[in-house]
């Protein structure tokens, strides 16, 4: 088990177990690390508890993505092919609703993120990993990273627009996170 420890501006300890199961200590500055080692003592069982519980995620998730196997080219290809056979007629529809237009769509294998907009380019890159979403879910990511090309950050104007374009998409993002978990 790795121990991250931070120093910061805080008034006492706290610890979290991150996705791979090492823990992070945040504490305030000056505290010794003889009572970090003791706070972590303490919550031995929390702990062990936390560890178990992100290894148990961190196995649904791979088997999640290992229901679409892309380790060859041919697989790439194939999903490439089915995925933009999905998703550019939702570009399509809702960028001119949106009066937004993306320069270019890319697919890239990517298990962290389900789509990213770069906004000074005005490109959108999908993860193949969608074919995996039903398609009111894969809607929900496309109308998303077309709001991004109005609005950049998740700020209430950005939820405004995704109200407004998707109203089904906080069902949506449910949907794909219990998929994503189970």
């Amino acid at each position: 088990m790795a121990v991250q420890i931070t120093y910061r501006w805080t008034r006492r300890l706290f610890m979290r177990v991150v996705k791979n199961g090492d823990v992070h200590v945040s504490a305030p500055y000056g505290t010794s690390k003889r009572v970090i080692e003791a706070f972590i003592g303490q919550h031995r069982e929390w702990l062990e508890k936390a560890r178990e519980k992100a290894a148990q995620s961190q196995e649904k998730r791979a088997a999640f993505y290992a229901r679409l196997p892309l380790t060859t080219n041919a697989q790439r290809v194939e999903a490439v092919s089915r995925l933009s056979a999905i998703v550019e007629p939702m570009i399509a529809r809702h960028s001119q609703e949106m009066a937004v237009a993306p320069s270019s769509i890319s697919y890239r294998r990517m298990i962290s993120r389900w789509g990213v907009c770069k906004i000074k380019e005005k490109s959108i890159c999908f993860s193949l990993y969608l074919l995996l979403l039903p398609e009111w879910c894969i809607e929900h990511i496309v109308v998303h990273e077309l709001c991004h090309l109005i609005e950049p950050s998740h700020n209430a104007r950005f939820h405004a627009l995704m109200d407004k374009y998707y109203p089904r998409w906080h069902e949506a993002r449910k949907e794909t996170l219990r998929l994503l978990r189970s």
